[in-house]
């Protein structure tokens, strides 16, 4: 992976947007131009090399009176999408009026096929001609973009003599120099902290994850990979290579199908132009739209509910989801049943607070679960903290926990260190499930403290200085596949996250010290002396010895108003991997500065020479 080349890119790019579109735009709109134009050019350094053809078959076509012609022509590039237009992007850069330069933009936009049209309506680039014309900048973007400083071909550059003087580009790398690119602009618009894009080396944990442990059940078939918070679609692409060379090691030939959904209009684009170089097919897999009111994958062609092989998301987390709510009916008039379930044969409501919805696409998720298939389905999602203790007994996020450790669908949560996020320095948790749990899983949950396993960066990205290597990944995945009881791993029975919540009553007394009695002789309690105590799960005896053992002891006329009684759940993660810090020496503090001084003085060294 050529990061320099990347990031050399994705700098040159950067700088295009202040060198052209400085006082024009405000720094927030730069994307809205930079995006596109990045697409743009990447598509048409592709069909460069076709041009001819295109357009000669072009004529061909029309001359026979064939009006549907975009199969034919996007079948001589050789991909799922083609430009019909006299230009390319090298043809329309030489142009010095402005107005014939917007017109045979225009003209070379409308060019491109059906596939290509609905990104740039996404990204309603066209909308930015008039003002880059009237600035009288269209040129100079146009020609950034076809400087021989930078390639965005999946060819190298070469010299006569065939020396490569800028290496191709393949999808993985335009991918991260979008992803970069987006960071930028998610940084300089304070975007808040639910809105980021997953790092390389998270997404590679969660795919280990997922696929590894069942890597040698892979058959010779077909797998879906589903993410219904796609963003620009860099989790499912890294999936499905993931998936695909696990197979080949193994001798085994997939069909790897990725589906995703993407509620911004921006990141779907980006997504969608992603697939398209793969093929059309690939491409109208990625749908626009809310996954939580506008749920693409509900029922196929046939009527069928949509269900998956492998899941990974990295859903928005502290973000409101009120608008969903509202057009479901409202929070507490939502009957989805992907939200809503009967459980154990009474209705379960998984509906979380408004405040934060990333509870509702893991529920999604598990809603579209393979249920017959040899490896069922797994699912790798990144959550902050609140999913796993936000919510008391009968609360949503409570009820969801229940409803997914109750059915043992649970595998793991693995906390992950902070500052790992590009916009975010928030600690996450990744969530690991599976509807077909390998036999000394069942019953059980694993969680990992992976909070210390991290590299540092040299240089931060946003909010991101630390990072997983390829070892530490690897040692994190051996103590998943381990099941291993240590400082960082612990292993536990389901029941060990489930606790009842009792109200304990105590009745009120006349001025005789007699107990006050209902009309029907019960006790009347009194409201002032009413408690709420929690019983584990795996408190022995129970409810009962609870009371017996913790509050009659103390309270004789205490007792239980058996009707308000409530099952919760929640992972107390830290209480599992709390360390209480000892006392340290002068020496020791002293020594740990020195430590840090020397690394101090190493970085300014290496920054130096970088500079020189």
């Amino acid at each position: 992976m050529d990061t320099q080349n990347h990031s050399s890119i994705a700098n040159f790019i950067w700088q295009t947007a202040d060198d052209c579109l400085r006082d024009v735009y405000v720094r927030g709109k730069y994307r809205d131009v930079i995006l596109p134009m990045t697409v743009i050019r990447r598509l048409d350094s592709l069909l460069e090399g076709t041009k001819d053809k295109v357009l000669a078959m072009k004529a061909r076509l029309e001359q026979a009176n064939i009006t549907e012609t975009w199969p034919a022509l996007c079948a001589v590039t050789g991909y799922a999408f083609c430009n019909a237009s006299p230009f390319t992007l090298r043809d329309i850069a030489g142009r010095t009026q402005s107005q014939k330069l917007a017109s045979d933009f225009t003209d070379y936009l409308d060019g491109f096929s059906p596939e290509v049209q609905d990104i740039l309506t996404q990204f309603k680039f066209r909308d930015q001609i008039p003002t880059m014309t009237r600035a009288d900048i269209l040129g100079a973007v146009i020609a950034k973009f076809m400087s021989p400083e930078i390639n965005l071909s999946p060819n190298p550059v070469c010299d006569d003599d065939g020396n490569i003087l800028l290496p191709g580009l393949d999808n993985h790398g335009m991918g991260m120099i979008f992803e970069e690119l987006i960071r930028r602009f998610n940084e300089e618009n304070n975007e808040e902290a639910g809105e980021h894009w997953t790092p390389r080396d998270v997404v590679e944990l969660m795919s280990d994850l997922v696929f590894v442990p069942v890597a040698d059940k892979i058959q010779d078939t077909i797998y879906m990979i589903y993410d219904g918070a796609c963003g620009t679609g860099g989790m499912l692409t890294l999936a499905e290579e993931k998936l695909a060379a696990l197979a080949g090691e193994r001798g085994k030939s997939v069909s790897v199908h990725v589906f995703g959904q993407e509620i911004n209009a921006e990141t779907y684009a980006i997504a969608k132009a992603d697939l398209l170089l793969k093929g059309s097919e690939e491409s109208r897999r990625i749908k626009l739209g809310s996954t939580l009111t506008e749920d693409q994958y509900k029922t196929d062609d046939y009527g069928e509910p949509w269900t998956f092989d492998f899941m990974l998301s990295n859903p928005p987390y502290g973000k409101s989801w009120k608008n969903d709510a509202d057009k479901l009916g409202s929070k507490n008039g939502i009957t989805d049943s992907r939200f809503t379930v009967t459980h154990k044969g009474q209705s379960l409501s998984m509906i979380p607070r408004t405040s934060d919805g990333q509870l509702l696409f893991l529920l999604n998720n598990i809603a579209k679960m393979k249920p017959t298939t040899p490896l069922g389905s797994r699912i790798a999602e990144v959550h902050n903290g609140s999913s796993i203790f936000t919510g008391d007994a009968g609360s949503g996020e409570s009820n969801a926990r229940r409803y997914i450790i109750e059915n043992d669908l649970l595998e793991a949560v693995i906390a992950v260190p902070e500052n790992m996020f590009y916009n975010t320095g928030i600690g996450t948790f990744i969530w690991i499930l599976s509807n077909k749990k390998e036999a000394r899983r069942k019953g059980k949950i694993q969680l990992i403290d992976a909070t210390a396993m991290k590299s540092l960066l040299r240089k931060n990205l946003g909010s991101k200085n630390c990072e997983f290597s390829p070892e530490i990944r690897a040692e994190i995945l051996r103590v998943f596949m381990s099941m291993e009881e240590s400082d960082i791993s612990r292993v536990f029975s389901n029941d060990e996250f489930g606790y009842w919540s009792i109200t304990v009553l105590r009745p009120q007394y006349d001025s005789e010290g007699e107990i006050l009695r209902d009309k029907k002789g019960r006790p009347v309690a009194d409201k002032d002396l009413t408690d709420t105590e929690i019983v584990p799960f795996t408190y022995p005896g129970g409810i009962d010895a609870f009371m017996r053992d913790e509050v009659l002891r103390f309270a004789p006329d205490a007792y239980i108003d058996r009707g308000k009684t409530q099952i919760g759940y929640e992972i107390p993660f830290t209480k599992y991997f709390y360390r209480a810090g000892g006392t340290r020496s002068v020496g020791e503090i002293l020594a740990d500065l020195r430590e840090l001084e020397e690394h101090g003085r190493g970085i300014m060294s290496e920054i130096e020479g970088d500079v020189l």
